[in-house]
């Protein structure tokens, strides 16, 4: 527990409407969407920049745990008190737009601006920001850059890193810094910002974000391809991207998923025997454009034994064939009690290896594995389903089951983590993907910005 006189004293930096040390409070700052409880010691909602960095720095004097959080919306941990300390809550207040730069096409935002608020905004005025996770309907800008959220734009626009082009951010003693600019080009110096992003709140507090933006496609349109098998659907997937399709997303479902939406979501029209689908949108500034690109599409798809190529004519039929990608996730529930779901990434020419070697290992352990994700940019969503998790032995063989897994992607290239980051519930898996060399450097770069641990400590396996 904190000392009153600590908590008195942030009290007269914030106010005492902006610090909670309720039961209430605690309760509802202490989870995420891993589930797992921590709770904190208080909740403290800075008003600004300065509050920030006061609090920052007389919590670094008197080692004061610091969590930094958005929406509390990860799925991984990296916003939980699990070391105990002080929530700092950047969504009350930090939550502007600040700028729409029409000139240089730019957005400057608090870190506590919802994803999607953003979205539209920028909209507006005829701007896009890309990055779309599935989280965009209430996740922070600031938890989307500390986590370097993806999307299903992914495989056209890329993710939140490449949208950043400056933050300001208070580091742990209290300093101020600007890390990029405004420019295009900018090689004078440390790449700054790219640390920053996806150090998931260990390095510094991000107290706003310079997006790129880019002007908003005049045309839209959504495709279907239904394949009698995933691994045919996976090698259309870089075979027609290799022929110059450029789709916005393409989305993937395998056979167990189609049956699990079948079953769970009668109305949804779904091929039988389908083995493997794929559903994504192109765009662009003519109809023209978006014709050519849905007949390589096609031609591709075929090429590679697409049974059907479906395009939608209106957006209510493009909500209609979306439908089956977006409840994906809650239909695999009828597999089991307990659902381990990991989201690894992959080289796009390595889909089919990938998946093949994911269901092997699942056989191995008795457990059906439904995958579905961004297949245009290597991104899977892995579900060992264990039938009863009151059951230890399976609850442990699942474990040792996404272990492997792990193992046999990094093996492939790939990565633990393609968009929820590595908080505290992949940490225990670093050594997987990281030689300890590797692991020394993060640690050293850690301790260079953070020399008494007191932000978001232990996360990311340092």
């Amino acid at each position: 527990m904190i000392d009153k006189k600590h908590l008195d004293y942030i009290t007269s930096i914030v106010g005492e409407e902006n610090i909670k040390s309720d039961k209430a409070h605690l309760i509802a700052f202490c989870y995420d969407a891993t589930r797992t409880r921590f709770e904190p010691d208080a909740v403290v909602f800075p008003r600004h920049e300065q509050d920030v960095s006061d609090i920052l720095k007389y919590c670094n004097e008197h080692q004061i745990i610091i969590v930094p959080r958005g929406a509390g919306s990860g799925f991984t941990g990296g916003a939980l008190p699990a070391s105990g300390g002080i929530i700092l809550s950047l969504e009350r207040h930090m939550n502007k737009l600040l700028e729409i730069d029409m000139e240089n096409m730019v957005g400057v935002v608090q870190p506590g601006l919802i994803n999607m608020q953003f979205q539209k905004a920028v909209e507006e005025v005829g701007l896009f920001y890309p990055p779309d996770p599935a989280s965009e309907e209430y996740s922070t800008l600031g938890g989307n850059v500390s986590e370097n959220a993806g999307g299903m734009r992914a495989a056209k626009y890329g993710i939140t890193k490449d949208y950043v082009m400056a933050l300001r951010a208070v580091l742990p003693n209290g300093d101020i810094i600007v890390a990029g600019k405004k420019t295009i080009k900018d090689v004078a110096g440390y790449n700054t910002a790219g640390i920053l992003i996806a150090s998931e709140g260990t390095l510094a507090v991000i107290t706003e974000i310079t997006l790129k933006l880019i002007p908003k496609p005049k045309f839209k349109q959504t495709y279907m391809g239904v394949f009698p098998s995933v691994d045919t659907a996976m090698t259309a997937v870089f075979k027609s991207l290799a022929a110059g399709a450029n789709p916005v997303a393409m989305e993937f479902l395998d056979a167990l998923v189609i049956k699990a939406l079948r079953q769970k979501f009668p109305q949804v029209s779904l091929p039988e025997h389908a083995g493997g689908i794929l559903v994504g949108d192109v765009d662009a500034s003519s109809q023209a454009e978006i014709d050519s690109q849905l007949q390589t599409l096609k031609e591709s798809f075929a090429a590679n034994g697409s049974t059907d190529f479906i395009i939608a004519q209106n957006e209510e039929e493009g909500k209609k064939l979306w439908f089956a990608r977006r409840n994906a996730s809650p239909a695999t529930m009828i597999f089991g009690t307990k659902k381990l779901n990991e989201d690894i990434s992959v080289p796009r020419s390595k889909l089919p290896i990938a998946l093949d070697g994911i269901y092997k290992i699942g056989e191995k352990y008795g457990f059906q594995v439904p995958c579905f994700g961004h297949a245009g940019d290597g991104n899977i969503h892995v579900n060992v389903m264990v039938k009863d998790k009151t059951n230890e032995k399976e609850m442990e063989d699942g474990h040792k089951a996404i272990e492997e897994i792990f193992q046999y992607v990094v093996d492939l290239g790939g990565t633990l983590s393609g968009e929820h980051g590595i908080g505290t519930s992949k940490a225990p898996f670093m050594h997987i993907a990281f030689t300890e060399a590797e692991m020394n450097l993060f640690r050293n770069i850690k301790k260079a910005f953070d020399p008494n641990n007191i932000l978001n400590p232990f996360k990311m396996g340092l």
